[in-house]
């Protein structure tokens, strides 16, 4: 499966974005889907996660409460919205498939998107 995240983009603090991530290949309603994010001299750190069906959902304790992810499996597209952002928040945000229902390690993400640049100014 190919995936292709999108949406990302400079803010202000306090401030929303909607990332987008499409996905094309193998059945997309079949994979556990993710967003990951990287600031510059961290590692990869888990954001939020959603289930096959999209019953499911999981948080960073980071973001919990101001994130929320959502999938339409009609459209093979995986969301994040993103309220109340801090500067904190700044990173590469990457989505990630699964070959499993729901997942918060890196290590049980087989495929990833190329990664979209959240900048969150104060």
């Amino acid at each position: 499966v190919q995936l292709q995240a999108s949406g990302g983009g400079l803010v202000q603090a306090g401030g929303s974005l909607r990332l987008s991530c499409a996905a094309s290949g193998r059945t997309f309603s079949s994979y556990g889907m993710g967003w990951f994010r990287q600031a510059p001299g961290k590692e990869r750190e888990f954001v939020a996660a959603i289930s096959w069906t999209g019953s499911a959902t999981y948080y960073a304790d980071s973001v919990k409460g101001r994130f929320t992810i959502s999938r339409d499996n009609a459209k093979n597209t995986v969301y994040l919205q993103m309220n109340s952002l801090k500067p904190e928040d700044t990173a590469v945000y990457y989505c990630a498939a699964g070959e499993m229902d729901i997942g918060a390690v890196v290590n049980q993400y087989n495929y990833w998107g190329q990664g979209t640049q959240v900048t969150v100014s104060s």
